[in-house]
C-alpha cells in the first residue's frame, strides 16, 4: 500500500439519525487539519478518499469539497490508479454542504491552493449575502460550488465507487447518485432535503434522480423529502447493491480491485458514452461510440484482450 493518510477505516453499524439531526450536526466546526478530514490512501490502483468527520455526520466544508475535486482530479491524471471508492466514517456517508464549517486549509500547498482561493472568495459571497446580497450570487455559488463538485465525480476518467456507509441527505445523496456504482450499508438512508427547508434540489439533484428512477418517482421523492431506506433505494435503481453493514468496505474493495485490474481506457469511454447518451440523439451516439471504440482498439489492453481470447487464457490489463 502507498498512502499519505491512515487507510479508509471501516463504517459503523449503527443507524442513521434523522435529516434533521443532520442539519444540527452540519453546523459543528472542524478542528483538525484538512487532510484528516478527507482521507486519502492508494492501494492496489484504488484511490480511497474516505470523509471523516463523523461528529457532523461527514457534512463538507468549502475547503473539503476543494480537497474532493483535487483528489479526483488526480485520479483521472495518474495512470497507476484505475478505480475511486468515497466512502465515510461514523453513521453519516454525507449530510450535505456545511456552510458553517471552519477551513482547515492553511497547510495545503501547490495546485491545492488555488482551489482554497476559489473557496475563500465563494465564503467571502456568502457571507456578504446576508447584507447585500445581489441578483446573481447565489447562482454563482452554487456553479462553482455543489455543481462543480457533483461533476467532479461525473468527469472522472476512473471508474467511481460510493460506498454509503449512513444517511446521505441533500448534496451527500447526490454525491453517491453521482458515482458510477452505489454500494450502500443496511443501515444507510437517502434524503432529499432541499424543499424541507423551502428549497430546489441543487447539486445536480434534479439531472441526476430523473435519469436513475425516472420522472415520476425523482419528484415523489424530491417533493416529500422522505428518507428511502437502503432497501427501498436498491429497489427503485438508486443503489446497485445492499450489504451488511459490516461488510460494506469488503465489498467496495472487491469491486474497485476488479475495476482496477480491468482495461482502464476502455472503462473510462464506456462511462462517457453512457453518461452523454441522455443528452444526445442515435446519431450522434452512434457516431461518438464508433469514435471511443476506434481510440479503444489502439490500446494495449484491447491487443491484450483479443490475444488472449485467440490464446484461451485471461487477460492481465495493465490500464494502458
Amino acid at each position: 500500500m502507498t498512502t499519505s493518510e491512515p487507510s479508509p477505516l471501516s463504517p459503523s453499524s449503527a443507524p442513521g439519525r434523522s435529516a434533521d439531526s443532520a442539519d444540527s450536526a452540519a453546523s459543528v466546526q472542524p478542528v483538525e487539519a484538512l487532510d484528516s478530514l478527507v482521507l486519502h490512501a492508494t492501494d492496489n490502483g484504488v484511490s480511497w478518499i474516505t470523509l471523516n468527520r463523523p461528529d457532523a455526520l461527514n457534512a463538507v466544508t468549502w475547503d473539503q469539497r476543494e480537497r474532493l475535486i483535487g483528489l479526483l482530479a488526480d485520479a483521472s491524471a495518474d495512470p497507476d490508479v484505475r478505480a475511486v471508492v468515497i466512502t465515510a466514517t461514523g453513521k453519516g456517508f454525507c449530510a450535505g454542504a456545511d456552510l458553517r464549517g471552519g477551513t482547515g486549509s492553511g497547510d495545503r500547498a501547490g495546485a491545492e491552493r488555488a482551489g482554497a482561493e476559489r473557496a475563500g472568495a465563494e465564503r467571502a459571497g456568502a457571507e456578504r449575502a446576508g447584507a447585500e446580497r445581489t441578483s446573481g450570487d447565489v447562482a454563482r455559488m452554487i456553479r462553482r460550488g455543489a455543481q462543480r463538485f457533483i461533476a467532479a465525480v461525473l468527469d472522472c476518467e476512473k471508474p467511481v465507487i460510493a460506498a454509503v456507509n449512513g444517511t446521505a441527505a441533500g448534496l451527500g445523496a447526490h454525491l453517491a447518485f453521482a458515482c458510477d456504482l452505489v454500494l450502500a450499508a443496511e443501515s444507510a438512508r437517502f434524503i432529499e432535503v432541499f424543499t424541507r427547508r423551502g428549497l430546489v434540489p441543487d447539486g445536480g439533484g434534479a439531472y441526476l434522480l430523473p435519469r436513475l428512477i425516472g420522472p415520476q418517482r425523482a419528484k415523489e421523492l424530491m417533493f416529500f423529502g422522505d428518507a428511502v431506506p437502503a432497501t427501498e433505494a436498491e429497489r427503485l435503481g438508486l443503489v446497485n447493491r445492499v450489504v451488511p453493514d459490516g461488510e460494506l468496505a469488503k465489498t467496495a474493495r472487491e469491486w474497485a480491485e476488479r475495476l482496477a485490474a480491468g482495461p482502464t481506457r476502455a472503462l473510462a469511454l464506456t462511462k462517457q458514452l453512457v453518461n452523454a447518451s441522455f443528452e444526445t440523439d442515435r446519431a450522434a451516439a452512434f457516431a461518438a461510440e464508433a469514435t471511443a471504440q476506434e481510440i479503444t482498439m489502439s490500446t494495449a489492453d484491447a491487443q491484450e484482450g483479443v490475444a488472449a481470447f485467440v490464446e484461451r487464457r485471461s487477460p492481465t490489463y495493465r490500464g494502458r
